[in-house]
């Protein structure tokens, strides 16, 4: 049974690896698919190689100053690389505050 269960979700993650992946969080799989990792686990191809390309650039790095680098160039319009916040996230701003994280 487990096995079957775990063929079905991989099953699931390689129909969405074969499309464009989901650009908002509540369309990704929600059943034991969630528990997979999209692309696979670590395997013969790189992340180039595989689709996981989808998901954008590897060598994009968000730095702490807002900057953003690919492949350690400096972009022109850091905002094309950031997504929207994730609903009561850190950076959503219609989220409550968070005993402790108070901005002095």
């Amino acid at each position: 049974m487990f096995d079957e269960e775990r063929d079905d979700a991989r099953q699931e993650m390689e129909k969405l690896e074969e499309g464009d992946p989901p650009e908002n969080l509540e369309d990704w799989p929600s059943g034991d698919a969630k528990y997979e990792t999209f692309g696979g686990p670590k395997g013969p191809h790189t992340y180039q190689e595989g689709p996981e390309e989808k998901l954008g650039p590897s060598g994009v790095r968000h730095h702490e100053d807002g900057s953003v680098t690919v492949d350690g160039d400096p972009v022109d319009n850091p905002d094309e690389y950031k997504g929207e916040p994730i609903p009561g996230g850190p950076t959503d701003p219609n989220s409550q505050e968070v005993a402790g994280e108070k901005e002095e």
